[in-house]
Parts: C-alpha cells; structure tokens; sequence
C-alpha cells in the first residue's frame, strides 16, 4: 500500500493541507494580475501553494498560461537569460517545431541554439553569443513573457522560485532595475516571485533604495495551525483503513512545531510503523528514529560552527527572548553585544536560524530537539 504522506516534492491535491485563506488570496492576486510576493523559510510549502493555485486557475480559465522557474543555480545574469527564455518558450508551446519557430523570431539577434533536454524532453535555449558583452540589451528576453501572452490573446503568469538569489549577481541593482522597467510595462502577464531566505527577499521588496520596492503584494506564508494538522493526519490515516488517535496526531504537530515538511515526514514514518491504531507511543519511535537518521546531518552542522554560534543557538532553544542583554551574554557565553550582529549574520546565512519582527528562531525544529536533549547532554 502506497504512504499517505507527501514530503520532499509538491503536494498533491490530497496530500495539499489547509492554506485555504493563503490560496484563495493568491488566486485573487494572480487573476488580477497583481504581482504577488511569496516570503518563507524552506519547506514550508511556497511551491506546493503555488503549483496548486496556478493549476485551479488554469482549469478554470483556458486564457491562461503558466510558466515556473528555479533560478537557484542561475548564480549570474548570463545564466538567468537562458534560463528565463527557455522557460517561457518551453510553457508556451507544446511541440519543438513552434519552440523552435519562436526561439528563432523573437531571440535572432541573440543566435540561440536550441537542444531538447532528455529523458524529460524539455527543450533549453544556449544562445550563441557572448551575453557578458556590456553592449547588449536583453529587451527581447525580459520582455518574451509580454511578446507571447498577446500573440497568443493568453494571460501568463509567471512563477519564479529563489528569487532571492538576484541579489547576489555582480551588478545586482543595476540587474534589478532593469527587470523591474521592463516587467512593470507588462500589461497581460503577472509575475508570482517566491524565495526562502526572508531577509533578503524582504530587502529586495521593502527597501526604498532598491528597484523592486513596492513592485506588488507581499506574502509571509505562515506555518499551518495544529487544528488543520490533526484532521488532516487522521483523515489520511482512514484512508488507508488505518486510524490514529487524536492525541497522537497532535504529538505529530506539537514534535515537528507544525513544520510542513516534517509533519509529513514524522506521519509517514508513524503511519509504517502501524498495523492498526498509531498511538502516541508509536510516533514517538518513529520520531526518535527520525532523530537517529539525522543525527549525522546535525553532528555536521555543529562542527561547522564556532562555539560562540553554538552557545548563541543554545539561548534561542532555551527560549531566551533578550538574546542582547549581559545577563544572557553572560550564562551562555556567546560574547559580548558586538558579537552578536555577526553571529545572527553568520546563522542566518546559513539558515539555521530565522530573523522575525518578534523574536529570533531555529528554523529546523528537529534539529532543536536535537541541540536541546542530544547535543547538549552530550557536553
């Protein structure tokens, strides 16, 4: 029998839990063609969000096409033309004679060689000329989305994940002021920009000094509440003719800090472990087998560390809310209040931890759990 539980790829419509108020708003958003901005930390279920409103939309609505792109390893301007190209003509045209025919139209001038992509018979654009050359423009490449959605009388939303990762591009700004003149101008296309590093998505977005300030809505998906979890996780349980107890599907919750990706994960893992009725005892082995099998992802992540970041991450699992005052910097020896600027800098790049308007925070729970009554008992 197949698990009931989705974790480390998009969520299907069974496997999709709550965010009703978050889908309903997006798909508002994106039939209005109102840019929307998506902010959260990793696995929290952006893309899953995203690919389940786009495709309600599309089945409803035939005038409207989708077009998603990751643009994590696109580390430079001269790898996001390709890709971006790709991804629209690709979206947007279903046989390579038309990719190809369009390829050729619109991006002449930039010679491209076209190449389908197996065994997953995609087709990707290398273009023949040299993109560092300062003398270009890319015109015809960011304005491709606009070019086609009229050609073709279709809306097109496009959907871009890690978005963050512009910021790092030499020239950034420069990069930055030059998407938002032409993306601004499009009048049949609405773009859905989504990333997982907060600070940075939300200087790229709410810094005044910075091209894409107020460029559209912006969204902090938060995590989804333990009264959706527990019917969610009982519900997936009957399906499959097995049942959980209730207090047993809230420890699943409570153990993982409703973290999407762990709450599926810890489920799972429960679920394989029962023949008829989870209990609480049961996710708890299954929760300390997840433990086990982290347990040298974990021990790496500490190595990495200096021990000031170590002691800095031990106060924030203790729940110490004045991380700056003496008495804090004192008992849990991570320096002196010039040092933490650079610790939070340091943790949060890496994301270990996440930077919110009321309190700092470890963004992986487990590895909370495993800091707080493995790491440390270990000292």
């Amino acid at each position: 029998m197949e698990a009931p539980f989705t974790f480390g790829r998009l969520a299907g419509t069974l496997d999709f839990t709550d965010r009703e108020k978050d889908s309903k708003y997006l798909t508002q958003n994106l039939k209005a063609l109102t840019n929307t901005i998506l902010i959260s930390p990793r696995r929290w279920g952006k893309s899953s969000l995203v690919d389940k409103v786009t495709h309600t939309i599309r089945e409803q609505d035939k005038d409207y096409l989708v077009v998603y792109i990751d643009v994590f390893n696109c580390r430079t301007e001269e790898d996001f033309y390709p890709k971006f190209a790709s991804a629209i003509l690709s979206a947007t045209h279903s046989k390579f004679a038309d990719f190809a025919k369009s390829a050729t139209k619109y991006l002449s001038r930039f010679a491209p060689n076209i190449q389908m992509s197996d065994p997953l018979s995609t087709y990707e654009i290398k273009f023949g000329i040299d993109l560092k050359d300062k003398s270009l423009s890319f015109d015809e490449i960011l304005d491709l989305p606009q070019t086609i959605a009229k050609e073709k009388r279709k809306k097109i939303i496009m959907c871009i994940d890690e978005f963050q990762t512009i910021s790092e591009y030499e020239d950034a700004i420069s990069f930055q002021r030059s998407l938002r003149a032409h993306w601004q101008r499009h009048q049949d296309v609405v773009y859905c920009l989504y990333g997982s590093k907060r600070r940075m998505m939300s200087e790229i977005f709410s810094d005044p000094l910075n091209p894409f300030y107020k460029f559209g809505d912006i969204i902090f998906l938060e995590k989804i509440a333990k009264s959706d979890w527990v019917p969610f996780l009982i519900k997936r349980f009957n399906d499959t003719g097995k049942t959980i107890e209730k207090n047993a599907a809230g420890s699943i919750a409570d153990l993982t800090e409703n973290h999407p990706y762990y709450v599926q994960q810890l489920a799972q893992l429960s679920w394989f472990r029962t023949e008829n009725v989870c209990t609480k005892e049961i996710v708890m082995q299954a929760f300390m087998g997840l433990i086990d099998q982290l347990n040298m992802s974990f021990s790496m992540i500490i190595q990495s560390l200096t021990a000031k970041q170590i002691n800095y991450l031990c106060a924030i699992a203790d729940g110490v809310q004045n991380l700056s005052s003496e008495e804090m910097m004192r008992k849990y020896g991570y320096g002196t209040s010039a040092n933490i600027k650079n610790i939070k800098a340091s943790l949060e790049k890496k994301e270990i931890i996440d930077i919110l308007p009321d309190r700092i925070d470890i963004q992986d729970p487990v590895f909370k759990y495993w800091l707080n009554n493995m790491y440390r008992r270990q000292r």
